[in-house]
């Protein structure tokens, strides 16, 4: 049976009593957080969108087996709109519908959990800042902001489960980003506890994580899933653009099966890569162009683990420092569709948690890096004067290039290519680049 509520003497009386379905019919301000006994449902009246706005601290703790749709949720933006606050072993399946919030919504689950699925479709956060959120994954030096939607196993028991489906977020809007990371999903650690994304679908995702200039050791990301999570399919339908210092855009340490991008990849910030990756993923696609604009922020990283096919529409930088696509581990088939192109000098750039001097070289493959096929439409190209636009290290190795275009630097520049004379290039490799600088 559902009870109508109208004032917070209503909603006290009928959380007391521990009844299970309450019907919002207005707003309502409520001067401290409140706690959903398990199996309880809060809804918006039929056709609303009344808000329940929390004057001191969080919002609304969740035990488990609980529905929330329909709702305006508002805290002070560094408080938790939504969190999870059970000692339930069994957390049942979460379920949020159709919500505007601001505040951070932090699925956050820990020993004795071990079981819970969640169920997220229309999720819009407005403003969020989760800087004084404690628990941060640290890991190839750096530590991670949460984010304003976190869904974070914390359990360190390897049987703890977290199984998400996740449609219809958006986070922030155009210059008023949500503060800290975006998306934040990830476990533990790798050999502990795990979360499995069936899907996650986002809109508009704006984030800034607000970190110092000149840190090396703190990062963000506008979607970022992190170690021990498990994604089989990403849908990124809108934009995902960050603004500042150590921003990253798309960052993955765990393992997607598939993620297509359609729109605009981009990041403002000092060392803001549009995507970088140390997990394994298998299938990549970006149909729009990843964009940055800020000094060190690379287009494309292939730190750790590995790729299988991966197609990009474009890559362009635009600051110094700005490497276009760089590759230190064996990857599979990578296709560019349109140019490679920096238009940046010589910058500093964060690597693995340390601030580095590079050139914004267009492509370059490490020592250690390996394209099996590297197939590019249009040019690899750069601007900077006496900036290298094609690099492969000892031991980089490509196996199979074609470019539809030409290798390009600026007219000062006296070096377009440098071939390390132990790189791994088959003699029709060697004269596909020979033949295309221009």
């Amino acid at each position: 049976m559902s009870i109508i509520i109208k004032d917070l003497k209503q909603l006290e009386e009928a959380l007391q009593q521990h009844k299970q379905d309450l019907v919002i019919a207005q707003s309502i301000i409520i001067p401290h957080p409140i706690c959903l006994p398990k199996g309880t449902s809060l809804r918006g009246i039929d056709g609303e969108m009344p808000l329940l706005a929390f004057s001191n601290g969080d919002g609304i703790s969740l035990a488990g087996d609980n529905l929330i749709e329909n709702l305006s949720i508002q805290t002070a933006v560094h408080q938790r709109a939504i969190y999870i606050d059970s000692t339930e072993e069994d957390l049942g399946t979460i379920t949020l519908n159709n919500l505007i919030v601001t505040g951070q919504v932090q699925i956050l689950t820990r020993a004795p959990h071990k079981y819970l699925t969640l169920n997220i479709d229309g999720l819009d956060i407005v403003a969020a800042d989760t800087r004084r959120a404690s628990e941060r994954p640290l890991k190839y030096g750096v530590t991670v902001h949460q984010g304003a939607l976190t869904i974070y196993n914390y359990s360190d028991d390897k049987e703890s489960v977290l199984k998400a489906n996740v449609k219809h977020v958006s986070l922030g809007r155009p210059y008023a980003p949500v503060i800290g990371s975006g998306v934040f999903i990830g476990s533990f650690n790798e050999s502990s506890s795990k979360v499995e994304v069936e899907f996650l679908q986002t809109d508009a995702i704006y984030s800034n994580g607000m970190i110092p200039f000149g840190q090396p050791t703190l990062i963000t990301g506008g979607i970022f899933l992190l170690t021990g999570a498990h994604a089989k399919e990403i849908e990124t339908t809108g934009p995902v653009i960050t603004y500042g210092v150590n921003d990253m855009v798309l960052d993955v340490w765990g393992e997607v099966d598939k993620w297509v991008c359609h729109d605009i990849i981009r990041s403002y910030g000092t060392s803001g890569i549009g995507f970088v990756n140390f997990g394994i993923v298998h299938n990549f696609e970006a149909k729009s162009p990843i964009e940055t604009y800020g000094s060190g922020a690379r287009g494309f990283n292939q730190y750790d683990g590995t790729i299988d096919h991966a197609v990009f529409e474009a890559v362009s930088t635009y600051g110094d420092g700005s490497i276009g696509m760089q590759f230190s581990k064996p990857v599979g088939t990578i296709k560019v569709n349109k140019d490679i192109e920096t238009h940046g000098a010589t910058g500093e750039s964060l690597v693995k948690g340390e601030i580095q001097s590079l050139d914004a070289t267009a492509f370059s493959v490490k020592a250690g890096g390996a394209i099996k096929h590297f197939q590019v439409g249009g040019n690899i190209k750069t601007n900077g004067k006496e900036i290298l636009a094609f690099s492969v290290e000892e031991d980089g190795e490509i196996s199979d290039f074609t470019i539809g275009g030409n290798i390009i630097t600026a007219e000062e520049t006296s070096q377009a290519v440098d071939l390390s004379d132990d790189a791994k290039l088959p003699e029709e490799v060697k004269s596909t680049i020979k033949d295309c600088i221009h």
